[in-house]
């Protein structure tokens, strides 16, 4: 059906794009044809021009209830009316605290005590630092090594580098923290090719845990962090029975697990949280993205009972955390928050993306058949379509994608490497899953 909505009034836009280095652009490329956005409201971005852009990514993982929600972007005006900002270290403010309370409860039983922080980022440089903080306070001073994953993501502060494991994102910046080291990545396209959901092949993915212990010594090793789906590598779920067998190994040998939820948290893959999904209880879960459903920056990491009550020893006005931010728990931030778990409880927004789930694996499914398509992987509501590289050009078809889907095709995805990745706000319908699928083949033919 043509949509015949009104469309918005065109933007001035600067005639001078130089000053703003972009971060993760190809800023030379992007400056020659700049992909700019004006307005948002539901499933769709409006371009500077006026046109309407089917968001087929929820921005960054990070809009699960779609776009221009008055009640978030209310809630945010009347608290800057009467609190703008309020210092986080020795001071607090309700909201704060009801914010905890109400993702406390989302989460799995044991993990009660949030700590807040801005950014994915910062949550996961939170949470490895808790990690050796506290086997220095039980005792354990020895245990200092960190264990990421190949293909890991976990932001971009120094520790989140140095235990992620996408190359691109860590070659330029030296040796990073030392004392790290990585399992391997969790997929064999020959082998998991084409999966809906959690592949079959894999699980053994996580005995490699049982070298490092073998090769540095379970006393030496603070904390594991893994994503339960890869996402920014380019959506790699966990195999069926994976978190479950790293759960047991760290248990084990006394070792910390972090789920790195950024992307996974807030319904993405039909739960508060993946590790609901997989049944697996990690020792911290770090969030981000959906916890404000984008409207204002905010991050944060679950803490078990256990590992909280370590810090609270010693003399009751000292310090227990030497950690924080200027910006924890940021009031803007906390009435976001608020606003946005109202909008996932009272619209079942969780439950609706697992109802829709194997509608939208089905019809992303239905692109294997175009040419260069080499695998799909679907789990949640999230999709990695990867292509086959260009010769001695890795990247360039992807990107060749990106700028299809945008200027031609009136869709936004997002790009890791060669592979095209789709992950719709929550409140997708079944047409707009089908507008979107309609839209991608046509990039991907436009790429051929």
């Amino acid at each position: 059906m043509l949509d015949k909505s009104a469309r918005p009034t065109p933007v001035n836009v600067p005639n001078d794009l130089a000053a703003h280095w972009m971060p993760f652009t190809a800023n030379r490329a992007f400056k020659e044809n700049p992909r700019l956005l004006a307005g948002a409201k539901d499933m769709h971005y409006f371009t500077v021009d006026g046109r309407k852009i089917i968001d087929g990514a929820s921005g960054m993982w990070c809009t699960n209830a779609g776009h221009g929600r008055i009640e978030i972007s209310s809630a945010i005006a009347k608290q800057a009316e009467a609190l703008d900002y309020a210092p986080p270290f020795q001071f607090g403010i309700p909201q704060a605290f009801e914010l905890a309370s109400r993702i406390a409860e989302l989460a799995p039983a044991g993990l009660d005590h949030v700590f807040f922080c801005n950014s994915g980022s910062e949550a996961a440089d939170t949470a490895l630092k808790i990690a050796l903080a506290y086997h220095q306070i039980n005792g354990q001073g020895s245990r200092i090594r960190l264990i990421g994953r190949e293909r890991g993501y976990h932001g971009v502060g120094f520790g989140g580098t140095s235990v992620g494991g996408i190359v691109g994102n860590r070659k330029l910046f030296g040796s990073l923290l030392t004392g790290v080291d990585h399992l391997p990545a969790t997929y064999d396209r020959e082998k998991q090719a084409f999966s809906k959901g959690e592949p079959e092949h894999g699980a053994h993915f996580a005995d490699e845990l049982e070298r490092l212990v073998n090769l540095h010594g379970a006393n030496t090793i603070a904390a594991v962090i893994v994503e339960p789906m890869a996402g920014s590598t380019g959506v790699l779920p966990a195999p069926k029975g994976y978190l479950k067998r790293l759960r047991e190994i760290t248990q084990k040998h006394g070792i910390l697990l972090i789920f790195d939820e950024v992307i996974t948290g807030y319904g993405r893959l039909g739960f508060a949280f993946a590790a609901e999904r997989y049944g697996v209880v990690p020792d911290m879960l770090t969030f981000a993205k959906g916890i404000t459903n984008g409207a204002a920056p905010m991050g944060g990491v679950l803490v078990r009972d256990t590992i909280h009550d370590a810090f609270m020893s010693g003399p009751d006005y000292a310090v227990e955390l030497a950690h924080g931010y200027t910006y924890s728990a940021h009031p803007l931030a906390c009435a976001a928050g608020l606003a946005t778990l109202d909008i996932y409880r009272d619209e079942k927004l969780f439950e609706r993306a697992r109802e829709l789930e194997p509608k939208f694996a089905d019809a992303v499914m239905s692109l294997r058949k175009e040419a260069d398509v080499v695998d799909i992987r679907t789990v949640g509501l999230t999709a990695g379509i990867d292509l086959a590289p260009t010769a001695d050009a890795p990247g360039k078809r992807g990107f060749a994608g990106l700028n299809s889907a945008f200027h031609d095709n009136d869709l936004m995805v997002r790009v890791a490497g060669d592979t095209l990745v789709l992950t719709p706000p929550l409140i997708i319908t079944e047409d707009q899953i089908g507008e979107i699928i309609d839209k991608v083949a046509k990039v991907i033919r436009a790429t051929a």
